[in-house]
């Protein structure tokens, strides 16, 4: 038995929230209530994380506030040319150290960006959930996020983000159009191995 939603099928039953979520580009540019966006970031939160560290930070800005187009300003320009009709920019961080319990200093956490992977992905699906959508950006300038938000030196700058409501394909520009839809994936056998990686 499979599971069918949004033009996509599992290979195994799974929750269609999973088939649900996707990436759009095309915004309506409306605002968000900032209670709704907190409920998103509210569900980021509950992530696992090792040793319950909670290494993620997520920064952020709506639109119609004074942060909007410095967030923007952060994205490279191809991502500036879709991402101005979002309800929302956030750049995601996550802390290089933990100090466990106890302990007299602070010592390398080895899956900072791991858990702050899931915690983006627990924010995606709420997003999905509360009839937003949330896509995550890596074309953004990382120098310029660290200084112009203040970010200390012992956070890796992790990811861009940016949440909306879905808007018509004919908002985007002509080259974009045709990839607005929900994308495939690579077969499960390509990726989960039993015993000894394969190779591609």
């Amino acid at each position: 038995m499979t599971t069918s939603a949004n033009s996509r099928q599992s290979e195994h039953p799974i929750s269609p929230i999973f088939l649900e979520r996707w990436s759009p580009r095309a915004f309506t540019g409306e605002n968000i209530p900032e209670a709704e966006l907190l409920t998103i970031l509210d569900a980021a939160r509950w992530a696992p994380s090792s040793y319950n560290f909670q290494p993620w930070r997520f920064l952020y800005a709506r639109r119609g506030t004074p942060n909007f187009e410095r967030y923007l300003a952060i994205l490279n320009e191809f991502n500036r040319g879709w991402g101005h009709t979002a309800s929302a920019i956030l750049i995601i961080a996550s802390k290089k150290t933990s100090q466990a319990p106890g302990a007299a200093q602070a010592t390398p956490n080895l899956t900072h960006s791991l858990d702050t992977g899931a915690a983006w992905g627990y924010l995606a699906l709420q997003a999905s959930l509360s009839g937003w959508h949330a896509h995550g950006l890596g074309g953004f300038d990382r120098d310029l996020a660290r200084s112009e938000l203040n970010i200390p030196d012992d956070y890796t700058v992790e990811a861009a983000a940016v949440i909306g409501r879905l808007g018509d394909k004919s908002l985007l520009p002509e080259g974009l159009q045709g990839g607005e839809t929900p994308s495939p994936r690579r077969p499960l056998a390509q990726v989960a191995f039993e015993g000894n990686f394969v190779g591609e």
